[in-house]
């Protein structure tokens, strides 16, 4: 193939270049040898920006010898010769693609920057050469062809099925012809994802609302008008105040700010931050993404992307998940429009007669909720005190439900003062894995909030998790206490829930294990762990003030319980909004002319049956980081879709006797320690009894008849 040998040859010579130029860097590389720390975490003690570009280049060209001679074997192909020969392949390269594109989410810089530019599309032209080798796939095939007889054990024939698939799936089965295109599309796609992530974080720190008066932000406490004037002082702006952007279309301050103006403006300054015609507006990047994905679709026979980016989800078709989606817009619609109408009668009752905005829900809902549940969450943010959340609430529900203990090691090197390191131990004390966390938002830093590892859990290759979670908290001034939202402490439950999926791992081949599942499966285990941040049992024992000690007074407990149910309609529908937002994108065939971006998102927004003039959706097209650069391309219902799972299950708790051990431990063993070595629907049904219901996750959002009562 004279693509192949073209694309290696370039290889050979940058990697030939580099080492010729840069010899005594690349022996003192840190990633050219496996890391002598516990669990084998990186060296970010040695890890330098320079390192990584030189580590890449290796790891590829390492890689390629190494899958050339799986190709070229002579002898017949075993399952031991090519699947596990492949499993053990791309050490090196596991290595600084773990390591980099964590911290380059977490703490990017200019120089990060350039490496991700240079390397995403080397990166997608190296996949290529594996799963595009006509020689390797045709030893994949006869193995698969031959699976009836191998008498593999189940994990096995699991993963020769998937190796199979993705083969296929990547296109070995296309035409020579096609397979060229394939390359082309491939490179593209690499390098447009890469200049979107690129440019989005750049929008949103230039996007950040700066204001030349603290009269301005008039309602918010203290702490939040000091860390503004912080992020100032830090971008040089003297005199002056920021209020930094986080990923969503609605912004925290919003439910706090007095000043109509001063809402307003915060919201443009989200609504419009990627669409401002300068060189970071990504209207063009994710008008072409959308073109050339719908265009590698159809190189497949698939009528859309989505048709062809859902092959081995758990809902499987567009249809079907769409069919699901469909069945929650009537009750949401419903809620929206009476919501709606409560907070404009706030608005009237305040003495004021414009008419409600999507910059006036979060201050009027939260003063419903108020009035109603007489809950103001300043009265909360003292009991949510971030290390004892995270050590006596999200540790201490992970050791009565899985046995699990946590030890702080300050003995680990980390990327940023910030991160903090825990070693995990098993309900029998052995070693289980290694866990950092890195909560505080930085201008370095993409926006949401994430778990992933550094180094995955294998049988096969002796290792053990090293996993991170990631969020975007406001720090709290020097001085001051890091006091933390409600909804921070969700996410700190929901992204351990993702870590509990890895740290659990029990799979003999890395491809297979742990986290490496369907996007409509991986959130399962991360949302239904946000169940237990309520559990009285837990909440009690890490809900007490920062300063007293003292608990959460049971008043203010049954307001949180009861005033969880509220606002559920916005809730909710930015959430559908946006996951049907991103099904209509990736709905497009091929045929279809590159989209006005605009009016494509007011069409498909429109098209929806719900209030999207009130309610947008949580992430507009332009900075829709899941979809267009996370891999989560027509996936983005994964998150409603799991609910429904999440839901589910703890439905099936509640009805077995709630937080206990042996519950804990049959939800281990039957979903958490399983990774993708079955199909998910036997899966979840073998643990709840039957298939998915929908009717668990309505009432738990307070959408069904019975649960307004």
């Amino acid at each position: 193939m004279t693509s192949n040998l073209w694309t290696r040859a370039a290889f050979a010579l940058s990697f030939a270049a580099l080492v010729g130029t840069e010899a005594h860097a690349a022996a003192e590389n840190p990633f050219f040898s496996a890391s002598t720390l516990p669990y084998q975490a990186p060296r970010f003690d040695l890890i330098k920006d320079s390192d990584y570009a030189p580590a890449f280049e290796r790891g590829m060209a390492d890689h390629l010898r190494e899958i050339t001679a799986i190709a070229n074997n002579k002898a017949a192909p075993t399952f031991e010769n090519t699947i596990v020969a492949m499993e053990k392949s791309g050490r090196l390269l596991d290595r600084v693609q773990e390591t980099f594109f964590g911290v380059y989410q977490a703490n990017s810089d200019a120089e990060l920057d350039k490496v991700e530019s240079r390397e995403a599309p080397r990166l997608s032209q190296h996949e290529d050469e594996v799963y595009l080798n006509e020689r390797l796939f045709a030893r994949v095939k006869a193995i698969y062809d031959a699976r009836a007889s191998l008498n593999l054990n189940a994990e096995q024939a699991q993963l020769l099925d998937v190796y199979y698939q993705q083969f296929v799936h990547a296109g070995a089965q296309l035409s020579k012809a096609d397979k060229v295109k394939l390359r082309t599309i491939n490179t593209k796609l690499a390098n447009l994802e890469s200049a979107y992530q690129q440019k989005l974080i750049a929008a949103a720190k230039n996007g950040a609302l700066v204001v030349d008066s603290k009269e301005a932000l008039a309602g918010l406490d203290d702490g939040t008008i000091a860390s503004a004037q912080k992020d100032a002082e830090s971008r040089k702006l003297s005199g002056k105040w920021v209020l930094p952007l986080q990923n969503t279309t609605q912004q925290p301050a919003l439910e706090n700010l007095s000043k109509r103006e001063t809402r307003q403006a915060l919201f443009d300054q989200s609504w419009n931050r990627a669409e401002k015609g300068d060189k970071n507006d990504t209207r063009s990047t994710i008008a072409e993404l959308a073109q050339l994905r719908a265009q590698k679709a159809a190189l497949f026979g698939y009528p859309s992307f989505a048709a062809y980016t859902l092959y081995d989800q758990m809902a499987k078709t567009p249809e079907a998940a769409e069919n699901f989606m469909k069945q929650l817009v009537p009750a949401v619609a419903a809620e929206q429009k009476r919501e709606a109408g409560v907070l404009q009668d706030a608005i009237h009752r305040d003495g004021e007669n414009f008419t409600l905005k999507p910059w006036d829900w979060s201050r009027y809902a939260e003063q419903v909720r108020h009035q109603k549940y007489a809950l103001n969450q300043d009265e909360v943010k003292p009991y949510f005190e971030l290390k004892t959340v995270l050590t006596d609430g999200v540790f201490f529900a992970a050791n009565q439900l899985y046995g699990v203990t946590f030890k702080q090691r300050t003995d680990i090197p980390v990327y940023n003062p910030d991160v903090m390191v825990f070693e995990v131990f098993d309900k029998d004390g052995s070693q289980l894995g290694l866990m950092y966390f890195d909560y505080f938002k930085r201008d370095t830093k993409s926006g949401g909030a994430w778990m992933s590892n550094f180094v995955g859990q294998s049988t096969l290759l002796g290792t053990k998790p090293v996993i991170y979670n990631v969020a975007n908290f406001t720090k709290a001034a020097p001085g001051q206490p890091q006091l933390i939202t409600s909804d921070d402490v969700t996410t700190m439950f929901h992204e351990f829930g993702h870590a509990l999926h890895g740290l659990f791992a029990s799979q003999t081949y890395p491809s297979i294990s742990g986290t490496s599942v369907a996007r409509d499966f991986v959130e399962f285990p991360s949302q239904f762990n946000e169940n237990w941040a309520l559990d009285p049992k837990v909440l009690s024992h890490y809900a007490r003030h920062y300063k007293t000690g003292a608990p959460m007074p049971q008043e203010l407990v049954a307001k949180i319980k009861k005033a969880a149910r509220f606002n559920q309609g916005y809730a909710l529908g930015e959430i559908v909004a946006a996951a049907e937002l991103d099904m209509k994108w990736h709905a497009l065939p091929a045929s279809a002319p590159r989209q006005d971006v605009d009016k494509f998102e007011a069409d498909a927004l429109n098209s929806m049956g719900l209030d999207v003039a009130n309610v947008p959706p949580r992430y507009r097209s332009s900075y829709f980081l899941h979809i267009w650069s996370n891999g989560y391309s027509a996936g983005y219902y994964a998150y409603l879709w799991t609910e429904m799972l999440d839901q589910d299950a703890f439905a099936w708790f509640t009805q077995h006797g709630g937080l206990t051990r042996e519950n804990g431990q049959r939800f281990r063993d039957m979903i958490l320690s399983k990774g993708h070595t079955m199909d998910y629907g036997p899966m979840f049904s073998a643990f709840y009894g039957k298939g998915p219901d929908i009717e668990p996750m309505l009432a738990h959002r307070g959408l069904t008849a019975d649960s307004q009562k």
